[in-house]
């Protein structure tokens, strides 16, 4: 792929440097936005050495890093490996592979010498046909006086009915495989959307949590808070896992400059786990960050 997305509409040659082969198979993507990880599915269309194209079901945005996770084979590792946005239009996105490693190359040049044995593919193939002879006089004057058309003309007419035929068949086939694959991407929403939410986490005091904590880092005052002489208290509920890390937070409270700002700096605060039982559980709680100029 090229070092720069195509624009939407992009009619002109193509920049791939290595061709495509067509693939079906569930796929993930990361994006990292506001520093909070949000998993995308997806499905892929076509994957070579140097990136995918895939329908998500959310639109991203051209030149974001993300994370992808494909599965080529049920005989091989998935891959997994950093990407950047290249194109998107619609729910269709083009991803370039970044620092892909070389076993990870190798996988997916494998599988595509597995999947497409005999078959030949071409960057930019260019289409050539072969044009029927002249009728020599003879055969234009029976074709003039009524007389059946030479044979050569029924087996041309008869072999472009056959490719016609042969090509919607192909087309049906094509557009039986995208419905199924769109009907799993909507089955998968659904379920997602549908399924019973995890057991509530343990609510712990926030007093309880403080005594627990063994690494605090203070949050930066943002430039743009200063500006605006923005101050107050943040309140956030955050979920720490059984390590004493925070997994998760939702912040309550005040303006967005001075939430992010909060939760940049939750990202990095330690807590000793939390014991039930002697065993360390995962707890929900809450906690207050100030900022004052």
């Amino acid at each position: 792929m090229a070092a720069e997305a195509e624009k939407p509409g992009w009619n002109g040659v193509s920049r791939r440097g290595l061709p495509r082969f067509p693939m079906q198979a569930a796929l993930d993507v990361t994006v990292l936005r506001s520093g909070i990880p949000d998993t995308v599915p997806g499905r892929s269309l076509n994957v070579c050495e140097q990136g995918i194209a895939a329908i998500l079901a959310q639109e991203l945005v051209p030149g974001e890093a993300v994370a992808v996770e494909v599965q080529l084979s049920q005989l091989t590792a998935p891959v997994r490996a950093r990407a950047i946005v290249r194109h998107q239009d619609k729910l269709c996105s083009g991803l370039e592979f970044v620092g892909l490693p070389a076993e990870q190359r190798e996988a997916i040049r494998n599988w595509t010498r597995e999947a497409n044995a005999g078959k030949k593919f071409d960057a930019n193939p260019t289409v050539t046909a072969t044009l029927p002879a002249a009728p020599t006089k003879a055969e234009k004057r029976r074709t003039m006086s009524g007389g059946a058309p030479p044979p050569g003309k029924k087996r041309f007419t008869a072999a472009w009915i056959l490719v016609l035929l042969i090509a919607a068949f192909a087309l049906a086939l094509l557009w039986g495989r995208w419905n199924r694959g769109w009907e799993e991407l909507e089955s998968v929403q659904k379920n997602s959307e549908t399924a019973p939410t995890a057991a509530k986490q343990i609510q712990v005091p926030a007093e309880v949590m403080e005594r627990l904590l063994i690494h605090r880092v203070a949050p930066a005052y943002p430039a743009e808070a200063r500006k605006q002489k923005l101050q107050g208290i943040i309140a956030l509920d955050i979920v720490v896992g059984r390590d004493g890390t925070v997994v998760s937070m939702q912040p309550l409270n005040g303006p967005d400059v001075l939430a992010h700002a909060a939760m940049d700096a939750l990202r990095w605060w330690k807590f000793e786990p939390y014991r039930v039982n002697g065993e360390p559980e995962a707890v929900e709680t809450r906690v207050a960050v100030e900022f004052k100029r």
